[in-house]
């Protein structure tokens, strides 16, 4: 059955990243997945986490909030009222886990970062394109920190980017739009470091259980997908 978008099984939306599109944050960047569209900035505190003070451990820490617009003025304001929605706080967590797998918390030095995940509009896979997006603006705020002598070294260690796949119809695709998201048989998010290894895979039977040989190939398509969001942040770093 052909996709209401029109794409192939294999075929992602199209993706752009704008970065510099907040004059205020440490780095930013605007990542349109087809129309899903999601305002990602960094922003970075000279200190640890107070949980990490207290604690006396070493190193710093990178963290995310997804949801809306906190960072329209000088200063980050934070959501406190994020925490109240569930699936908020369950994307925030997995934006932040994603981009500390490939960071270097030492190097990073007595710093925190924060990746705020705004989405302007949603059309499916918001979560990926937040991790996506949020990774370019990390980079960049990383950039800042070695620019102004405040750490030597580059704690970044490789890109991560992720997409999601799914079981529609009876066929397997790739990048789902809130329209397949809402009839998919099965749904997974696929979270994928440079090198090719899976950092995060969530899938679930939403109508019935899934196979070893489709969850397998729905890895594929995932690691596929994500090297090409990989390959567009490289270009945009550049």
């Amino acid at each position: 059955m052909m996709r209401p978008s029109l794409r192939q099984p294999d075929q992602m939306r199209p993706v752009s990243m704008e970065t510099g599109v907040n004059k205020w944050a440490e780095g930013s960047c605007l990542i349109k997945v087809g129309g899903t569209h999601v305002l990602c900035t960094a922003s970075v505190d000279l200190n640890q986490p107070v949980w990490k003070r207290v604690q006396n451990k070493t190193g710093g820490w990178v963290t995310a909030e997804y949801s809306m617009l906190p960072r329209a003025n000088g200063v980050r304001k934070g959501r406190e009222t994020m925490m109240r929605d569930h699936r908020c706080a369950e994307i925030s967590r997995l934006v932040g886990r994603a981009l500390r797998s490939v960071v270097d918390m030492d190097v990073l030095g007595r710093h925190t970062i924060t990746i705020d995940c705004d989405v302007i509009q949603a059309d499916g896979g918001t979560r990926c394109a937040s991790i996506t997006g949020g990774y370019v603006a990390m980079v960049l705020a990383v950039r800042g920190l070695i620019a102004a002598g405040r750490i030597s070294e580059n704690p970044v260690r490789d890109y991560v980017a992720a997409v999601s796949a799914g079981l529609w119809n009876n066929e397997l695709i790739l990048d789902l739009d809130f329209d397949e998201d809402c009839a998919a048989e099965t749904d997974a998010n696929f979270v994928v470091a440079g090198d090719g290894r899976f950092v995060e895979i969530q899938a679930t039977g939403e109508q019935h259980p899934f196979t070893p040989e489709q969850i397998t190939r729905l890895m594929e398509m995932g690691a596929a997908g994500c090297q090409k969001l990989i390959a567009l942040q490289k270009q945009i770093l550049a």
